[in-house]
């Protein structure tokens, strides 16, 4: 399985893939001043979307190159007329000669290097501390600088990432800066999409730098992008039934989590797929849904035999019994799509014999773990997935021969092939009870309908955050958000993506 490319958007590059692309760019006959287009293109966007009506500006420049594109902005501000105040950190006699020419240039434009900040309040204050190469824990004056950021009322602007921010990763580097917006350059790095970023970066404005960074390197890594779902599935024809978008089959629903199967299933039914078998584990579950009646509920044995199943999925209130895990090793050895979440994945972690059975598939496998669970699936724990959530789910990938999702803020979607993508839909409201169960369903509803296993992760994974954005305005924020109005919110921007506005049949 390799990354669906097609469906996504931006390249997301790592530090060391954004080195590469420098050094082949000014290895070329014509090398491009990255620095002055960097400050440059960062002064542009200050002054188109931040500095209307205002005019004072604090720049703060640290004492490498990220400080170098502060010197640029500044400069341009203040032949803007803007009242530029620069704030130095570093020595000029340690930059590097790009960071040197710019300060020259800066004094020689008139500028003036303050030594302490001023008392006075700006309209907006640039963070250029800290970029991307930023690998040690910052203290000192640099996090007392850090502190005085965070309590301004003004805008913040950081260049490239917020001082703090680890590019790669997303982890607070002991402390960073809370930007308004970060404009960042030659294209996304992983760090500002997933774990801390997201909640540091702000509005986030790429910059290429005129660089054709693809051209020069060809990415690993994508966003997932919005234009995912508009090619998903095409417009239903009139001439057929309900055994044209497949048959889902899903186990759990052990007792005491019955509702985990059912919001799995009615997620399924509600996002396309012609049929529904919902198995559960428990012998004294209900043989009807009343509140989704076309759902048809069986033993969970009974469901793992069904021959026509388009797509299984596993997982969804599942337990770590023994009867549960005979049904996971039962559906590691069905030849079809198969769909692992929840306590399916605990178990596969916890026994050497389903992991070899899982990784000995030649059907199509998707795991969805959060944090814990590919935690448990890598024999690692929870703080070494989260301290690189790319690495981990690409670790993932390689090792089950499966489709990740690795999930949470920024997740992280990992191919065998090494490719990757991050999806940036979703907020808060996902953190609840029920959530997994119903990405599940959807999954397996795509999958159901004829989507491949690979542009349905991404697609789905996308979708599921999408609808959880759509009810914030109604709902008036995150707080109570429920599984089962996901699943409406997801059937509605599903049939819009396909079908407009106005359906037309």
């Amino acid at each position: 399985m390799h990354a669906p490319t097609p469906l996504a958007a931006l390249p997301v590059y790592t530090t060391a893939e954004v080195r590469a692309i420098e050094r082949a760019a000014v290895a070329t006959e014509q090398a491009p001043d990255l620095m002055e287009r960097a400050g440059l293109a960062a002064a542009e966007i200050a002054r188109e979307r931040l500095l209307e009506g205002r005019k004072s500006v604090l720049v703060l420049a640290g004492p490498g190159n990220n400080g170098g594109d502060g010197f640029v902005l500044a400069r341009h501000l203040k032949a803007w007329w803007y009242r530029v105040t620069l704030l130095f950190t570093g020595e000029r006699a340690r930059l590097s000669p790009d960071a040197a020419a710019a300060y020259d240039a800066w004094l020689a434009a008139g500028g003036e290097i303050a030594g302490e900040l001023p008392a006075e309040q700006f309209d907006l204050v640039v963070d250029a501390l800290f970029g991307i190469g930023l690998e040690r824990d910052i203290a000192g004056r640099h996090a007392e600088l850090i502190q005085w950021i965070n309590r301004q009322p003004a805008p913040v602007l950081a260049l490239d990432i917020p001082s703090g921010l680890h590019a790669d990763t997303g982890r607070v580097l002991g402390i960073a800066a809370g930007a308004d917006h970060t404009v960042t350059f030659i294209a996304l790095k992983p760090g500002l999409l997933t774990l801390d970023g997201p909640d540091h970066a702000g509005e986030i404005h790429v910059r290429d730098l005129g660089l054709a960074a693809e051209a020069l390197r060809p990415a690993q890594g994508r966003l997932v992008g919005s234009d995912v779902l508009g090619s998903l599935l095409p417009r239903r024809r009139r001439n057929s039934h309900k055994g044209t978008y497949g048959s889902v089959g899903i186990v759990g629903g052990a007792p005491g989590m019955a509702g985990a199967g059912l919001l799995a299933g009615r997620a399924a039914l509600r996002l396309g797929a012609g049929r529904v078998y919902l198995g559960m584990l428990d012998a004294d579950a209900p043989s009807v849904d009343l509140g989704q009646p076309e759902l048809m509920l069986r033993q969970a044995e009974e469901v793992l035999a069904i021959e026509h199943l388009t797509c299984l999925v596993v997982g969804p209130g599942l337990s770590q019994s023994p009867q549960a895990r005979s049904a996971v090793a039962v559906a590691l050895e069905r030849e079809l799509p198969l769909v692992l979440d929840a306590d399916a994945l605990n178990l596969i972690g916890a026994h050497d014999a389903l992991q070899d059975v899982c990784r000995a598939r030649r059907a199509p496998t998707l795991l969805t773990p959060h944090p814990a669970e590919a935690a448990r699936l890598l024999q690692a724990t929870t703080a070494e997935i989260q301290a690189d959530r790319v690495a981990a789910a690409v670790r993932l990938a390689a090792h089950y021969g499966a489709a990740i999702a690795l999930k949470g803020v920024g997740s992280v979607l990992a191919y065998p092939d090494g490719h990757w993508c991050i999806n940036t839909t979703g907020n808060p409201g996902l953190a609840s009870a029920g959530m997994g169960d119903v990405l599940s369903g959807i999954l397996g509803a795509l999958i159901a309908q004829g989507t491949s296993s690979e542009a349905a992760l991404a697609a789905g994974v996308h979708l599921h955050g999408a609808a959880a954005d759509a009810l914030l305005a109604p709902r008036g924020g995150p707080i109570g958000m429920t599984g089962a109005e996901v699943i409406d919110a997801a059937c509605q921007l599903l049939n819009r993506a396909i079908y407009g506005d106005v359906p037309k049949m």
